[in-house]
């Protein structure tokens, strides 16, 4: 199987996907990684890489959203279509 372009774009989607279907209270709070947990910071300081991580998490969830729905649909419709 060669690496192209499709099997990118595929595991690109499928990381996406694993990020918006992460459930906080079942898998992150158990390893320690809540964004309930205060972080606050003093001004101009940087937050650190968990704390940037679970920024992330975060944003991809509300970001992604429609667009990951679109871009399934149309996978799963290319999938079916082309085999």
């Amino acid at each position: 199987m060669a690496f192209t372009l499709w099997t990118l774009f595929e595991a690109t989607l499928l990381c996406l996907n694993a990020i918006c279907i992460l459930h906080e209270e079942r898998f992150l709070v158990k390893i320690g990684w809540s964004s309930k947990s205060p972080g606050v910071h003093g001004f101009g300081e940087q937050p650190g890489a968990k704390a940037q991580i679970l920024n992330l998490i975060h944003s991809i969830r509300t970001v992604a959203r429609i667009p990951l729905i679109l871009l399934n649909l149309l996978t799963i419709l290319f999938k079916l279509i082309l085999g």
